[in-house]
């Protein structure tokens, strides 16, 4: 299911653009939407797709608050942490809202790209040829099927993009170079990093400003949380590079269970001045979402985990907003 074939209800559809079902019906009868809108032969509901969407809110002129522009980096060494859903349901978010999104999928196994309804194998370019080949990344990103939303492909071409790098000068800082080519194009560019250190997280952490950081409710994360903390202190002491912001998202929470209560509340305890107030539940349609290779928002806008994602994106975009130009940088603390 690709991202082209999300239909919306006009329920929905009027709550996207924050106008209410009598509003859209009205616009549509003989209202500025008019003749935006008619049923398919042999429809027997109305449906909308995402290109109705863009067109409406231009009509409309529904457009999002603008975005302080973000390169936004979601990483934690440790695996399973459900990084990738969440990271490509909150880019989708963001596209859905109105804003111009890129998604840049890190891992060779493709994840990204395919919990963005695309096949990773379909595509010769990845992230690799800009790296490595310095091809224009403008070559390498591709639509994903959803107005506003484009991606940068990963497949196992990748795997030895680290192996690519090694010899190269400046090496640690060529995905920072690389972006700077299209990030005027976006209001937000998202990254998708495997759970590993190597050159190109890296290059990943260099290239963001802001770090987010899935966490379960388990003291195993503590241990990738605490390495990651140390690797973003020693990218401030050696190569001058200080995250604006850094924000920890705790996922999969579950409150009937006492270790997950305990594993909160010592993430509360110790990293206090970065952990979300937003937390994403324990929910079986987030994970059936990414086995459809689709969004938690087009497979189910109802569903806890769409609505957690959701409070977690509007945490994030007030956070980023409400920080001064000048603001001193985060400083990561290890502990």
């Amino acid at each position: 299911m690709g991202l082209a074939s999300v239909r919306y209800t006009p329920k929905r559809f009027a709550h996207l653009l924050g106008i209410s079902t009598r509003e859209l019906a009205d616009g549509e009868a003989s209202g500025p939407l008019l003749s935006l809108k008619a049923q398919e032969p042999g429809e027997t509901k109305i449906t909308y797709t995402p290109d109705d969407l863009a067109r409406y809110r231009e009509v409309l002129s529904r457009q999002p608050a603008p975005l302080s522009p973000s390169r936004q980096l979601f990483l934690n060494f440790k695996g399973g942490t459900g990084k990738t859903s969440i990271s490509t349901s909150y880019a989708f978010r963001l596209a859905e809202r109105g804003h111009r999104v890129l998604v840049v999928d890190l891992d060779s196994q493709g994840h990204a790209t395919k919990c963005l309804g695309l096949e990773p194998d379909d595509y010769e370019r990845t992230l690799a040829d800009a790296l490595i080949k310095r091809q224009s990344i403008r070559e390498v990103r591709v639509p994903s099927g959803f107005p506003g939303l484009d991606v940068v492909p990963s497949n196992l071409n990748m795997s030895t993009v680290d192996l690519a790098l090694m010899p190269l000068a400046g090496r640690e800082f060529r995905l920072r170079n690389t972006l700077k080519e299209i990030e005027a194009d976006y209001d937000a560019i998202v990254m998708d990093a495997p759970p590993s250190f190597g050159l190109l997280n890296l290059n990943a952490l260099i290239a963001s400003d802001t770090l987010v950081v899935p966490v379960l409710a388990d003291f195993l994360s503590f241990h990738g949380l605490k390495l990651l903390f140390e690797t973003v202190r020693s990218l401030e002491d050696d190569l001058q590079h200080v995250l604006q912001h850094i924000f920890i998202v705790l996922n999969g929470f579950n409150a009937t269970y006492k270790i997950a209560k305990e594993s909160k509340e010592a993430l509360e305890r110790h990293y206090q001045e970065y952990l979300l107030k937003a937390i994403i539940r324990q929910d079986a349609r987030f994970a059936q979402a990414s086995s459809e290779g689709v969004p938690v928002f087009a497979y189910d806008p109802e569903s806890k985990g769409a609505e957690d994602i959701e409070a977690v994106l509007d945490e994030v975009c007030a956070r980023l907003s409400s920080a001064a130009p000048d603001q001193p940088a985060v400083k990561a603390q290890a502990s």
